[in-house]
């Protein structure tokens, strides 16, 4: 939605999940100008001439994302945004990517030095410059990429190892040139061409079903059209190094992202250590990895995952200290964690945290727990930010029926 509505002409999507996340963007896109509506089984975006000053303050709610890039391209727009978010967003730290576009001559403002949301922006005239990042974050990334499309000269972002690339791949496919040389990504001024986009099934989401099926004795989930997209496949590495049997059927690519049919059977389950490059590639299913490691013999071990500590909430610790509550022998370190199984979970009250990803992992944790344990969460309203149907799948696959899901779910 955001490509399209800096684009020339009409943007068709099919497969979108209308998620609250994704109606958090819809609203944006609406304040700067665009017309989206529902036709059918697709999402029409139609871009205004040129993007406009919003009228009022863009409440991003739960949407890291949406605030990110919107950064990037209202740091671009002529006038004044204001963007904010619910209470967990406005905890998140926006430093990375008001500095980088400070750099391209933005002006950006945000509260506790510059740290946290609302973020004040002063759309102006932008410069290319080159962008070397010290953490590897496709969001930030994005972010940079976006104001590049309307500044002047080239923009290069540099990586220290690769981060999710399915804005550089639409980019491409809106007719955008960029090249990418080795972890530089360096994109010319353009404006998009409208397109079709089809959405793949979202590999964060199917994630739990995947992971559950892995530890979970005689089980076996498929997922159909599950994105495969090489920058964020590092999950089914990490279950096929564990023991679990993954296989992949009917590989194809689909505007751009490939997408295959993903089988995920259970199998004995041994530790492994999750580190470096590799990390970028699976960091929104760490949570979930943590469960599966409590059922895996051996001690599996997690590095280099800061940026478990700035998501919704800080993931590592809440993560931490929930499974331990749930028996599980887990050491926490600054960047990652230490977790010694195999360990029968035991039920467990969960703060959730307003986090939808801890809620979905430590629900993953019920299917672990003995048939008289109970996994209590006292709140999972944020599990509708990014996949409202869950609970219902989780009951029909864990009843023995037939999950199915659309637009981004499994």
């Amino acid at each position: 939605m955001l490509l399209g509505a800096l684009a020339l002409g009409e943007t068709r999507v099919r497969g979108i999940l209308l998620a609250e996340d994704v109606r958090s963007t819809r609203r944006a896109v609406e304040a700067l100008g665009a017309v989206v509506r529902e036709e059918g089984d697709e999402l029409l975006v139609a871009p205004p001439e040129a993007l406009r000053e919003p009228g009022d303050v863009i409440d991003c709610g739960n949407s890291g994302t949406s605030l990110r890039l919107l950064a990037g391209i209202l740091a671009g727009v002529p006038g004044l945004s204001v963007l904010t978010g619910d209470a967990s967003l406005r905890r998140r730290p926006v430093r990375r990517v008001v500095d980088p576009l400070r750099r391209m001559g933005g002006s950006l403002t945000a509260r506790d030095g510059d740290r946290l949301p609302p973020l004040v922006i002063r759309g102006g005239p932008l410069r290319g410059a080159r962008h070397v990042q010290e953490v590897a974050s496709a969001q930030v990334k994005s972010a940079i990429l976006l104001a590049g499309l309307g500044a002047e000269g080239e923009t290069t972002v540099v990586e220290p190892t690769r981060s999710r690339d399915h804005t550089e791949r639409m980019l491409v496919g809106m007719g955008v040139p960029v090249r990418v040389e080795g972890r530089a990504v360096t994109v010319s001024p353009a404006r998009p061409r409208g397109t079709r986009v089809e959405v793949p099934g979202d590999l964060s989401s199917a994630a739990f079903f995947l992971c559950a099926a892995a530890g979970l004795s005689g089980s076996q989930v498929t997922v159909r059209g599950l994105g495969v997209n090489p920058t964020r496949t590092g999950l089914l590495e990490v279950l096929a190094a564990m023991g679990a049997v993954v296989e992949r059927a009917g590989e194809r690519e689909v505007a751009g992202e490939l997408r295959a049919d993903v089988t995920v059977r259970a199998g004995e389950l041994f530790a492994t250590e999750i580190a470096g490059p590799l990390v970028p590639r699976l960091i929104d299913e760490l949570p979930v990895l943590m469960v599966l490691a409590t059922q895996a013999r051996g001690r599996t071990v997690i590095r280099d995952a800061h940026e478990l500590r700035v998501k919704e909430s800080d993931r590592l610790q809440a993560m931490g200290e929930t499974l331990a509550a749930a028996g599980a022998r887990i050491e926490i370190f600054q960047d990652g964690c230490a977790i010694v199984g195999p360990t029968r979970l035991r039920g467990t009250a969960v703060s959730t945290r307003l986090d939808h990803r801890i809620a979905m992992s430590m629900a993953v944790a019920q299917v672990f727990a003995g048939p008289s344990e109970e996994v209590l969460l006292d709140d999972v309203s944020c599990v509708a930010t990014s996949f409202p149907s869950f609970f219902d799948l989780l009951d029909a696959l864990t009843s023995g029926g037939e999950g199915g899901g659309r637009g981004g779910g499994p």
